[in-house]
């Protein structure tokens, strides 16, 4: 079994459930450092999803691939997320189909259903129409992705696609941590409020997903299913949640959509203007997701895969704030 993104966030918790299961787990990533502290019977493969001739190597014998590798930013040039997440899937998918892989698991996002025109979607399905443009780059090659993907099912890969919803859980450098570095430094937006509903998804019940995913029944093939913890929350509690777990008081800066969209779209026109490559303290696509409800529907998932979240969100923020107050992190 052969698993990319494997020293990421969610790579890790998965390798380590698979190996724990007893399965023989190849794992690639680029991270040297963190592949060395995988578990001991996994097989760690230092390689890019753009090496084509090293992913063709890695891929030899192997039976079942689960794809998480990818670039995920909200900042970045194009180039360099179609090189990972276009080119690099292209890659995947075409060595899979070279040693006939018995079955190809596909982690995207719903970053593709995002768009700075539409001010909320709830409940939203599958197959939703997806807005033109994308929200940025990342979701646009994530979209590019899955078509790669898709065009592969029709070439006899036996595919399925996931879209996990804001992972947390011990190991999370990306979205609490975030929220906590802007707390201490400048305090949190809340836009109009923070009166949004949303979706987060405690990161082993995505491993659970895609579990389900290597054993489902083969109408669950070509197909793709929304992941969340489906707790759909008004995000000012669930920030008030966060931040008492961890037992940080909340530095609230409130502020109106007009205003801090046209402040996160000049900074961002400026920064593309001058090449800097430091991310904006916020972007158009942070002001969407903090303004704008999104919830997804998981009753595919629920009814096709069998997926049934384990770890509630209180749950799993316990965790989070037990594992994050052993660590010494520099804020």
């Amino acid at each position: 079994m052969l698993v990319t993104g494997a020293t990421g966030f969610l790579g890790q918790h998965l390798v380590k459930r698979l190996a724990e299961d007893g399965f023989k787990v190849t794992a690639i990533g680029r991270n040297r450092t963190i592949g060395s502290t995988l578990p001991q019977e996994v097989r760690f493969v230092e390689v890019s999803l753009e090496d084509r001739n090293g992913i063709f190597q890695v891929m030899q014998n192997q039976d079942v691939v689960i794809h998480c590798g990818a670039l995920s930013s909200v900042w970045g040039k194009y180039e360099d997320f179609y090189n990972t997440n276009v080119f690099g899937t292209q890659n995947m998918v075409d060595a899979a189909l070279f040693y006939s892989i018995k079955r190809f698991v596909h982690v995207s996002t719903p970053s593709i259903y995002f768009s700075l025109q539409e001010r909320s979607k709830i409940n939203v399905k599958e197959d939703s129409a997806l807005p033109n443009p994308a929200v940025n780059n990342y979701a646009k090659t994530k979209r590019m992705a899955e078509e790669v993907v898709d065009e592969a099912f029709n070439h006899g890969l036996p595919t399925i696609t996931i879209r996990p919803r804001a992972l947390f859980g011990p190991g999370d450098n990306a979205i609490i941590p975030r929220l906590i570095k802007t707390n201490q430094k400048s305090g949190l937006p809340f836009i109009d409020g923070a009166r949004i509903l949303t979706d987060i998804t405690y990161v082993e019940n995505v491993v659970d997903a895609i579990c389900l995913c290597l054993f489902s029944d083969e109408r669950t093939l070509g197909k793709k299913y929304n992941i969340t913890n489906g707790e759909p929350m008004y995000l000012n509690e669930l920030l008030e949640k966060v931040f008492l777990l961890l037992g940080q008081p909340i530095k609230k800066k409130e502020m109106k959509y007009e205003t801090i969209l046209l402040a996160a779209s000049f900074l961002e026109k400026t920064y593309r203007l001058f090449n800097i490559k430091k991310e904006p303290i916020i972007t158009p696509y942070t002001v969407t997701v903090l303004a704008h409800s999104q919830t997804l529907n998981i009753d595919a998932a629920k009814t096709e895969l069998g997926y049934k979240p384990r770890i509630s969100v209180e749950e799993g923020i316990n965790k989070f704030a037990e594992w994050w107050n052993t660590q010494n992190v520099d804020i």
